[in-house]
């Protein structure tokens, strides 16, 4: 049995409010990018390290801290918001 919460595709607005509640700035390296074109909504828990869907799992991450994080759990992320 797999316990794995599967991947959604993030509709747009869900994005955006990931973006404009982390002040359209990556939480690991703390750019700025007001166009959004270098960001990515990440999960802080990894769906495969049984991380949800949840707001809460959700942050904001540059392209390039994004794929250094990849799907590992990361001392330095942690879940700032609940639902």
């Amino acid at each position: 049995m797999n316990d794995k919460t599967p991947r959604i595709n993030l509709p747009p607005e869900v994005r955006k409010y990931v973006f404009e509640r982390d002040n359209y700035q990556c939480q690991s390296c703390q750019k700025i990018d007001l166009t959004t074109k270098n960001l990515q909504v990440d999960h802080i828990i990894p769906l495969a390290q049984g991380g949800t869907n949840e707001f809460s799992n959700f942050q904001t991450l540059c392209a390039k801290c994004n794929r250094e994080k990849s799907a590992k759990l990361d001392p330095r992320f942690r879940r700032l918001y609940s639902d």
